[in-house]
């Protein structure tokens, strides 16, 4: 690994503004935190933290005991630098305050979803992390300070634990991938420069909810499986991992289409994943990357949330098609 330049040195070298150490040493937390959650995730059957706890999160779903330990993990070892003035979980109903002590230099604002993708552990899947960090108008934040747009994140990323550990990240100026050399117990950058190809001949959609999809989402899709024979002249493939973090780190690799979109069954909650803590971050990403992320008829980076737990729809990759996803969105509103 001596030929590749650390996280650490990258930051000093490539982060920039007036509040350049503020950030890098929120960094240096983060990425204390995803080291420690990947050791408790390679750790989890061994040490029987892999089942359910019985109990629902904010969003209604069942908390498995490592949805919990990564969260305190993530918590724990953000919560001190003295930078952070305010978090919020999407494991967590409400905002979480910092001890005054720890927020006396307070000018970010740190969102999280500590364990993405998280009913893939039990089947040994890549799950990850994912974060957002926003800036913070006062040192004791209160929920407004929160919401506030996409195109507002100072730096966004997420951590993929997989094959190797890794940490992607941006803070406005492109995307930059580091995998975690196990020995040094150091990121490396591995991934300088990420971009997602603008053409691409895959997708990722949860093909079982087919029937409950608006009719723009049915049309793209079928056009993907009518292949070499149907309007598009091109084969294409189908990929579902069920962890958004996967998914999104494939199309960064070669390219392709993830969709969330909305349904039938989702309409009241305004779709499935969340903005704040999924959308908006990997939106950021993607878009810096050189791809685009969409609603179907908003861009997503666009939307001023309404809560702390808000939900859309998603559609994200390689940025000729989702032009075609969104030209199809939009023919449906004129007529």
């Amino acid at each position: 690994m001596s030929q590749h330049t650390t996280i650490k040195d990258f930051l000093a070298d490539h982060l920039q503004g007036p509040h350049k150490a503020a950030l890098t040493l929120m960094l240096e937390d983060i990425i204390s935190a995803c080291k420690k959650i990947a050791i408790a995730i390679d750790r989890g059957a061994l040490e029987g933290s892999m089942g359910s706890l019985g109990s629902e999160n904010v969003q209604g779903e069942v908390q498995k005991a490592l949805d919990v330990i990564t969260n305190d993990i993530f918590i724990e070892s953000n919560q001190f630098s003295g930078y952070v003035a305010g978090m919020a979980s999407e494991e967590m109903d409400d905002v979480i305050e910092i001890a005054e002590k720890h927020r006396q230099n307070g000018r970010y604002l740190l969102l999280f979803d500590p364990l993405d993708g998280s009913s893939n552990v039990n089947v040994n899947i890549s799950v990850g992390t994912i974060f957002s960090i926003l800036n913070s108008a006062q040192s004791a934040p209160v929920l407004a300070d929160f919401l506030q747009p996409g195109t507002a994140q100072v730096c966004a990323g997420y951590a993929l634990y997989g094959t190797s550990t890794m940490l992607v990240l941006t803070a406005g100026n492109g995307v930059n991938g580091f995998t975690l050399d196990q020995e040094s117990g150091e990121f490396f950058l591995t991934h300088p420069n990420m971009q997602v190809a603008a053409e691409t001949q895959e997708f990722a959609i949860n093909m079982s909810n087919y029937r409950f999809w608006q009719a723009p989402v049915q049309r793209y899709i079928d056009e993907c499986l009518q292949g070499e024979e149907g309007d598009r002249n091109k084969d294409f493939n189908m990929r579902w991992v069920a962890s958004m973090v996967a998914e999104v780190h494939r199309i960064l690799i070669r390219g392709g289409v993830f969709m969330y979109p909305i349904d039938t069954r989702l309409e009241a909650k305004g779709g499935k994943l969340r903005l704040m803590y999924e959308a908006s971050p990997m939106s950021f990403i993607v878009e810096q990357a050189g791809g685009a992320a969409t609603t179907g008829t908003m861009r997503i980076l666009d939307i001023v949330p309404g809560s702390l737990h808000q939900r859309v729809p998603v559609m994200m990759g390689s940025k000729r098609e989702i032009e075609r996803i969104i030209s199809y969105h939009q023919r449906k509103i004129r007529h």
